[in-house]
């Protein structure tokens, strides 16, 4: 969906980012400006400032800073779109469509009201759920007797379905109603030559209502107080709920994940509430079924490092690999992900509690990291005493390393690969990639010492190739003349180079001012929304957009894949960030020193700010 900017702009302008702010975090008035304890960091005395007549807020512990739209994102883990349609809703506005057709947009419309209705009925049925657990002394004991508190429970509304085939028959007034159906709630029973049969999907079951990260109820997992099968139920597929893309607890733990610095993902609904109970609220999990791209997408949203926790056993082996495929395209060098291991005979709830909680947080501090997990799980069956066994692992890595994003990681994991095949890196890209030639990187070098730099980019050479007549620039194209500009014709090229960004990266890029900003910021949107799309689907999306003009420019003349799979134009946009991240901070440290002013405490923030300049400009 294409938003106009113009459109965003007005949501900005009716948007009070006290208000919004407020909804999460309490503020009290500090001068002209409201002050609270920074959501984004664990802090005892407050340094969040928001100020309602510049609209934004500014963190001065840890920096974070953005308008109402950004704090949605940051703070509740939405998308771009998701943070635009929730403040339209709360305004009572429709977010304009323009690329969609009126039928596309009543689907759309009717999609949405029946997701809102499927969240009330589940609402409804959770709060019947919590109601009789009240008087269900089993499930109470069952509880208990897994150390649960009273808090705990009630923390993530932790319920029980009573036994009988129709009980939700007095929580709704229509039993037959298709929605309870719909919802997952009721099973219609349709078999040939007999009367439909309705009943409870859920009997005789603790309840673990399942949440978006907006909070509202889309699903349930159960489980038996009893010897029956299966063990876990989980409610089915619906338009609001999927498990390939939601995460147990993540609403619950949203705050926790920024405070503790990581994730962690285990297997079941009662390791997340037993580790919560436990002092470790930083977790999550998936719903019955393997650990998919998805799911730790969305987790990156709310930190920058993630780790996976199986059982020691070879069930657990298994299914650690399945989230190294899901990790592997998204473990970028500004990301950490490790893979847990405990002794085959304990979960993590029975080894806090045999072992204690510094036990614990030893074995994660002590897990393993992707890059030797990854190496592991192509080594496996491998003699590497025999050439045979060598080439065997070059035949398994290579798919794996592939699946890496561009970055330093990718060529640390290549030489690491060449070391064990006792191949050159070069040899090894060249068993990979037969029939090639020279790898992209000579032929750049090459380049490069042939090629004309200007005092700006000293360092690193733009892309341009030599092109045929029909694809000249123009006469109103120009080359870049920015930063800015360079990078946006690296990301308009290879668009997936977004999702390896920081939230740092896309922050800086989305507040430039126009024409950067918006596209940046339309570029994001795209890219949630629909995934990375090549210049050419991007160009089709760009028509009426206020930086079409100047994208089309910027790419008049560029070689089109002239940044796809190589590592040059990753380290080229690394460069161009890491400068203008250095020019950003510098104003950053003038605004520190005038707070200070006010504030004794905003001198702290400047040293961090300086000593962040200093790294970066060491590194340039």
């Amino acid at each position: 969906m294409s938003i106009p900017q113009t459109f965003v702009q007005e949501l900005l302008a009716r948007a009070d980012v006290v208000e919004i702010v407020g909804r999460y975090v309490q503020l009290k008035k500090g001068g002209a400006n409201f002050m609270g304890l920074c959501p984004f960091h664990s802090e005892k005395s407050p340094s969040f400032s928001v100020s309602p007549t510049k609209q934004f807020y500014h963190c001065f512990g840890c920096g974070k800073t953005g308008n109402a739209i950004g704090f949605l994102m940051e703070h509740a883990g939405m998308s771009f779109v998701e943070a635009i349609e929730d403040l339209a809703q709360q305004f009572g506005i429709k977010v304009p469509q323009d690329d969609a057709s009126p039928q596309d947009r009543a689907r759309a419309a009717q999609q949405r009201q029946k997701q809102h209705t499927l969240n009330d009925v589940l609402e409804k049925a959770c709060r019947a759920y919590q109601k009789q657990l009240k008087t269900a002394p089993r499930a109470v004991a069952y509880f208990k007797g897994r150390g649960l508190s009273g808090a705990v429970a009630k923390q993530f509304g932790l319920g029980y379905a009573p036994e009988g085939w129709r009980s939700l028959a007095s929580v709704f007034s229509s039993y037959d109603d298709p929605l309870l159906v719909e919802s997952g709630l009721v099973i219609l029973s349709e078999e040939e030559g007999t009367e439909a049969k309705r009943y409870d999907r859920f009997r005789d079951r603790v309840m673990f209502p399942i949440r978006n990260i907006k909070g509202e109820c889309i699903g349930f997992g159960g489980r038996v107080l009893g010897d029956d099968k299966p063990k876990y139920l989980n409610s089915p597929e619906t338009p609001v709920f999927s498990k390939g893309r939601e995460l147990y607890g993540l609403f619950e733990a949203r705050s926790a994940l920024r405070e503790h610095g990581y994730a962690l993902i285990t297997e079941g609904y009662m390791d997340v509430v037993a580790l919560a109970q436990l002092g470790f609220p930083n977790v999550v999990a998936t719903l019955g079924t393997a650990c998919t791209a998805e799911h730790v997408q969305k987790l990156f949203r709310f930190t920058d490092a993630v780790v996976f926790s199986f059982d020691g056993d070879s069930a657990g082996r298994r299914a650690a690999r399945k989230a190294l495929d899901a990790a592997l395209p998204l473990a970028t060098d500004v990301r950490s992900v490790r893979f847990l291991f405990l002794p085959s005979e304990h979960d993590p709830d029975s080894f806090i509690r045999e072992h204690g909680k510094e036990a614990f947080a030893r074995y994660v501090s002590e897990s393993v990291p992707l890059s030797r997990f990854m190496l592991d799980a192509a080594r496996e069956g491998c003699d590497l005493h025999t050439a045979e066994g060598r080439a065997h692992l070059a035949s398994n890595a290579k798919p794996l390393w592939e699946m890496l994003p561009l970055g330093a990681l990718k060529q640390q994991q290549l030489s690491e690969i060449a070391n064990l095949v006792q191949l050159s890196s070069r040899e090894l890209n060249d068993v990979w990639h037969p029939g090639t030639g020279k790898p992209r990187r000579e032929h750049q070098e090459s380049y490069n010492k042939n090629s004309t730099k200007t005092s700006e980019y000293e360092g690193y050479s733009p892309k341009y190739r030599k092109v045929d007549a029909s694809a000249r620039p123009s006469a109103n194209s120009r080359l870049p003349t920015s930063r800015a500009d360079h990078a946006a014709r690296i990301l308009l090229d290879n668009m997936a180079a977004l999702d390896t960004l920081s939230v740092e990266d896309h922050n800086l890029l989305c507040s430039l001012s126009a024409p950067h900003g918006p596209l940046f910021t339309w570029m994001e949107s795209q890219l949630h929304e629909h995934g990375p799309q090549p210049w050419v689907a991007l160009r089709e999306g760009l028509q009426g957009h206020e930086s079409e003009t100047f994208a089309l420019n910027l790419m008049a003349g560029y070689e089109l894949g002239a940044t796809n799979n190589d590592a040059e134009s990753h380290s080229e946009l690394r460069h161009l960030l890491n400068r203008m991240l250095i020019e950003q901070l510098k104003i950053d440290e003038t605004l520190a020193i005038e707070a200070a002013k006010a504030d004794p405490r905003a001198l702290q923030r400047y040293r961090e700010l300086q000593a962040r300049r200093l790294v970066l400009e060491a590194a340039a």
